[in-house]
């Protein structure tokens, strides 16, 4: 295969006992699998002027990595990427801020990303894009002469057009993407939303039969790759995790009480707040598991320059602190509330420890940290997932207890029915989920996505298809090729 280039807002170099997030693990295992390069946000402000792009190399894989500029992470990070795509995307619209500022910083964003991608490219490059933060990139890219193949994957939910239809430049964005070849989504319900988009747009004839959007001159491949984990490397290091002292703490700390088990970002689309209360019925409703159960949520802190969550923060804190206060004996505590990372073994370890895991988003795309608890769990005596029927996980397993998070008492009557569930029943449970993820794990994630994008259908028009690349990987023809990246001709929209 050609060299794979991956690009995302936030690169995350790998380092041990840290456990990458759910975009990370994903380009991390494409990177392993096939080499290559990563290109993005180094995580740093500059104070002044960003200085030039750095290289290193880690694990044989190679990082270029830049800095923003104070006004670039307030504008294009908090503002338009966080502060308008993400509230937008998770249908939280009470979130959803925009300003014309804020996206003509994010066009400009995307612009200096593609400034620094293109002098490293080569002719026979493989670009894959990942995420909302750099929807307009391959537009940036297409306009610079960039004729090689470029992908494009989603990692949180598309919206529905009702919602998606509150962004003021809802069709710009639409008119950049397609600029890619290949545009992958988590669920058929993402892929639906965008399909839906591209008909009230473009018409309803640029949705072809194949799922494939037709607009003028261009044909652009979309389809549905629900991303994965590495099933094996998981169920290794918990099935390891019994003989660590780190477990034993674990364990012991239990004083024999089962334990529940949550892992989630600090986010307002993960809803902690819900659980919380959920959990707080679940006491009240069954008193019969007082002193007998404890709840660990682990919650490390995420954006914390956006307001809206310090306000979910303080809620977790006061729910946290009312349930204790409630319920709590001398010698036990129910809910244990953790605001930082924790080792990925010791991770594992928890979910490996964990009689229920509480899964329940508002609204995510995938959430990998139920496909973790399943892979990481004794096939001799499972633990039971509780997880949230507008995940996309949910999708695939099917075999979990499904709940609508927004239903406080649902949830605590299957926290209920998870603890007291049958061995028999847990184990056909268990088995036909990592059936599931170990068919679709992130190398077979990964190699679909990659070999769709190799694939001839779609692409760019023939004119820039057929382009011969000059060295570096630019095209002198692209340039000159009827296609015209619109998101990045009016910035002041």
């Amino acid at each position: 295969m050609s060299r794979l280039v991956a690009i995302s807002n936030r690169v995350s170099v790998p380092r041990k006992g840290v456990a990458p997030g759910g975009l990370a693990v994903g380009v991390l295992a494409a990177m392993r699998a096939h080499g290559g390069l990563w290109i993005g946000w180094s995580g740093e402000i500059a104070q002044g002027e960003p200085g030039p792009v750095e290289r290193t190399r880690r694990e044989r894989l190679a990082f270029a990595t830049f800095d923003l500029t104070r006004p670039e992470y307030d504008e294009f990070y908090l503002g338009f990427s966080n502060g308008a795509l993400w509230p937008l995307f998770h249908h939280f619209l009470q979130a959803f801020h925009y300003s014309q500022e804020h996206y003509a910083a994010y066009l400009r964003v995307n612009q200096r990303f593609a400034q620094h991608t293109v002098p490293l490219l080569q002719a026979d490059d493989l670009i894959w894009v990942h995420d909302y933060h750099l929807m307009p990139l391959a537009s940036c890219l297409r306009a610079m002469g960039v004729a090689q193949r470029i992908g494009f994957f989603l990692h949180i939910p598309f919206p529905g057009f009702d919602a998606f239809r509150a962004l003021p430049v809802h069709k710009e964005l639409l008119e950049s993407l397609l600029a890619y070849d290949l545009i992958g989504f988590q669920t058929r319900d993402d892929l639906a939303g965008f399909h839906a988009a591209v008909r009230e747009v473009f018409g309803p004839g640029a949705v072809l039969a194949d799922g494939s959007v037709r607009v003028a001159e261009r044909q652009v491949s979309a389809q549905v790759f629900p991303i994965g984990v590495d099933v094996a490397e998981i169920h290794k290091v918990s099935a390891a995790a019994p003989a660590t002292e780190a477990y034993r703490r674990i364990v012991a700390g239990l004083l024999g009480r089962r334990l529940i088990i949550g892992v989630d970002r600090l986010d307002y689309s993960k809803g902690l707040v819900e659980r919380f209360q959920a959990y707080e019925k679940f006491l009240a409703t069954y008193p019969e598991n007082h002193n007998d159960v404890t709840f660990v949520q682990i919650a490390p802190l995420s954006r914390t320059d956006v307001a809206e969550y310090e306000v979910i923060r303080a809620a977790l804190e006061q729910a946290s602190g009312r349930t204790n206060g409630r319920f709590a004996d001398p010698d036990w505590t129910p809910v244990r509330y953790l605001n930082k990372n924790v080792p990925h073994a010791a991770l594992m370890g928890y979910l490996r420890a964990a009689k229920v895991a509480l899964v329940t988003p508002l609204r995510d795309g995938m959430n990998l940290v139920a496909k973790e608890f399943i892979a990481a769990q004794d096939p001799a005596d499972p633990g039971v997932l509780v997880l949230s029927m507008l995940a996309g996980a949910a999708r695939e397993l099917t075999s979990a207890l499904l709940v609508n998070p927004y239903d406080v008492t649902g949830v605590a009557e299957a926290l209920q029915s998870a603890l007291w569930m049958p061995l028999p029943q847990r184990r056909e449970r268990y088995q036909a989920m990592i059936d599931v993820i170990r068919s679709n794990d992130i190398h077979v994630w990964n190699r679909r996505f990659l070999e769709a994008l190799q694939a001839p259908q779609g692409g760019l028009p023939n004119s820039a298809a057929s382009a011969t690349a000059r060295p570096g990987g630019i095209s002198r023809s692209l340039a000159r090729s009827p296609f015209k990246p619109v998101a990045m001709q009016h910035p002041e929209r």
